[in-house]
């Protein structure tokens, strides 16, 4: 695994993009391939018969089934992975001892693939400490009585953690004596019980499962890797979430004292026009503010539970938001205007809530939005008429985005009358067939290249599936954007047509494509060009790369061959590995896209394409890393360069 970073070595700056390359980073071999369908279109005779039903046990169905508990899998890299799961299935039920008003301490250690959470709330009843980590839907998460707000429903979560874990310990605290159990890929090794000297609480440590997480490519276990700051995202979220919980992880303290408040503090203390308005009650909380920036930005929680994909309460907090606002100016604003760089949070605590699966990203209680939204709506009216500076900044903003969108329209119908004289269809987009719909989840395996000049994009057309592939062809270098307003996609042809290409003028919601590839040439004017969409997309569009939309194509930098074996290499570590194994070997240097012909370019946009996933460290630093590396200072960044400027010593 390895990553790419553009934005590390400046002093006093934050990492904002990472490049993770694809899990499989070996040299590819011309002529091999990574599997395929079977032929001929029919059924294998496989005899279906009572012998083929089997019945799994909990522990071997979490195993064979991980998918439905945890989500991905993954061995860490990425922020949704399940071993992520795993760690806030374990820190959730600290959580619930803390909002039931036990214990204000979590100790958090991470060492490697181990990991230990120490809560000190009431403990786990010692008779069904081995039951409650073990035995599927048992737990005290059913009963009013001992969790009213819990985030755990179904008896399920610390049992997946246990099954997945290649080892598994918990000790229970309680009353002077304590209980532990251990655990070796969900079965029990060994049990104990005595007299405890420590305070009451729940001990849990435990190692994903390597051969579940990281399977590697002989079926053996790899690597499984916690990133340091994914993990300490979502402790900081708990924080946010608990205002008064300390959250020990090693040896840091994360705390917050005003709640969702310092949630958007956190994520856009630079770009906020007026300090968050804030309303908190035992069942409801929500902060919101403006921003300099386009898009809104909007988190949502359900009883200290990150819902990523939203649902009923950030649909309803959305609506209700605008309704107040609405209310307390007697006016009848968009919701688009009202919410356009706005950066919000909700978070609320249900009895029962309902989620769309094991893994709860998102809510769907319906019964509750009607409420929810009046809610809302009279909160932020009052909000507004306790606050009437905040409110006059924020009315002004909306009244900014209003002029501003009125301006836009006249730019648009120019800019639809150009490319209606000039074209019907986009110019520069070969189309493919399939298209991505994320309504209703088609089409995720479209794509489609943005390249740079006729030579690379002719490689590509030439050897694309027509079906999912598209090419749109960049003429030059584009605009830098940094700096500039929402016209300049309008009044910037080659801009136009890319938002064109990609139906994103309206929404990042219709984007048609589920994967949008920049590839670029392995040389300076590439990386540039590189740099510069990215500009453009974090500047206007930065839902689709906080989605996950947009990849690097990793193409090979060499080709090292003799008369028997191709090897394509991208790195001089495996060029150098490639000729130690090759005699003879001749060694080519790809430095455009264009180089590779058609035939060899085929290999690296097929089922062995290797795309780095950009992803978005701290979305609120956006802005002072582009400021920086793509603004307007150029002495500073001169200065920064020649400070930082390494030179290779001479051989």
């Amino acid at each position: 695994m390895r990553r790419i970073s553009p934005c590390t070595g400046r002093p006093g700056s934050v990492r904002i993009l990472s490049f993770w390359a694809g899990r499989n980073t070996g040299m590819a071999t011309a002529g091999t391939t990574t599997g395929g369908a079977t032929g001929g279109g029919r059924a294998l005779g496989h005899n279906y018969d009572e012998d083929k039903i089997k019945s799994l046990s909990s522990l071997e169905h979490i195993r064979k089934r991980s998918g439905m508990y945890i989500g991905r899998v993954g061995d860490g890299s990425d922020y949704d992975d399940g071993i992520y799961v795993l760690l806030k299935e374990v820190v959730d039920n600290a959580i619930d001892e803390f909002i039931m008003g036990f214990g204000d301490r979590v100790f958090v250690r991470l060492e490697g693939p181990h990991v230990t959470v120490r809560d000190y709330g009431r403990g786990i009843p010692l008779g069904k400490v081995v039951e409650c980590v073990s035995r599927i839907n048992t737990g005290a998460k059913y009963s009013d009585e001992v969790f009213q707000f819990s985030v755990g429903l179904n008896g399920i979560g610390t049992k997946a953690v246990n099954a997945l874990s290649s080892h598994f310990e918990v000790r229970s605290h309680r009353g002077g004596e304590f209980v532990s159990a251990t655990f070796r890929r969900g079965r029990l090794v060994e049990e104990r019980k005595g007299l405890a000297t420590e305070p009451d609480g729940t001990f849990v440590c435990f190692e994903p499962d390597p051969e579940i997480f990281a399977p590697g490519d002989t079926g053996g276990g790899g690597a499984v890797t916690f990133v340091e700051e994914h993990v300490e995202r979502r402790l900081k979220l708990y924080s946010f979430l608990n205002a008064g919980l300390k959250i020990d992880y090693n040896g840091r303290l994360f705390l917050s004292r005003n709640g969702l408040t310092d949630l958007l503090k956190e994520e856009a203390s630079d770009e906020m026009v007026y300090p968050p308005l804030h309303f908190q009650s035992k069942t409801l909380e929500f902060a919101f503010s403006h921003t300099q920036r386009f898009a809104e930005t909007f988190f949502s929680f359900v009883n200290g539970q990150y819902t990523s994909d939203g649902g009923t309460h950030l649909s309803a907090f959305r609506e209700g938001l605008v309704k107040g606002f609405n209310e307390f100016a007697k006016g009848k604003f968009d919701g688009d205007d009202i919410r356009e760089g706005m950066a919000g949070a909700v978070s609320v605590r249900l009895k029962e809530p309902v989620f769309e699966s094991q893994t709860k990203n998102k809510l769907g209680n319906t019964e509750l939005r009607s409420e929810l939204v009046g809610r809302v709506k009279e909160l932020v009216a009052d909000l507004l008429h306790r606050n009437p500076k905040a409110a006059e900044t924020a009315l002004a903003k909306i009244q900014e985005t209003v002029k501003l969108r009125k301006e836009l329209q006249s730019v648009k119908k120019m800019a639809r009358e150009r490319a209606r004289a000039t074209s019907i269809r986009v110019p520069q987009l070969k189309d493919c067939k399939v298209h991505f719909n994320k309504r209703n989840g088609t089409g995720s395996e479209s794509m489609v290249f943005i390249t740079e000049g006729l030579s690379a994009a002719g490689s590509i057309v030439s050897c694309r599936d027509v079906a999912t592939q598209a090419v749109f062809t960049m003429r030059g270098k584009p605009l830098n954007v940094c700096d500039l307003g929402r016209e300049v996609m309008y009044k910037n042809e080659e801009l136009y047509n890319l938002m064109r290409s990609l139906d994103i003028e309206d929404s990042t919601e219709r984007l048609r494509y589920g994967k949008v590839i920049l590839a670029t040439d392995a040389d300076v004017d590439g990386l540039h060009i590189r740099n510069l969409l990215l500009t453009f997309f974090l500047r206007f569009f930065e839902p689709i790369v906080d989605g996950g939309f947009v990849h690097i194509l990793e193409t090979p930098l060499f080709r090292v061959r003799n008369a028997k074996k191709t090897t394509y290499c991208y790195s001089e570590a495996e060029r150098d590995e490639a000729v130690r194994e090759t005699r003879g070997a001749e060694i080519t240097r790809f430095k455009g896209l264009g180089e590779i012909s058609p035939s060899e370019f085929k290999h690296f946009i097929g089922a062995r394409m290797r795309l780095a996933p950009v992803r978005l460290g701290e979305a609120r630093a956006v802005p002072s890393i582009l400021g920086f590396y793509m603004g307007r200072n150029t002495p500073e960044r001169k200065q920064y360069i020649m400070d930082h400027l390494v030179v290779d010593a001479e051989s």
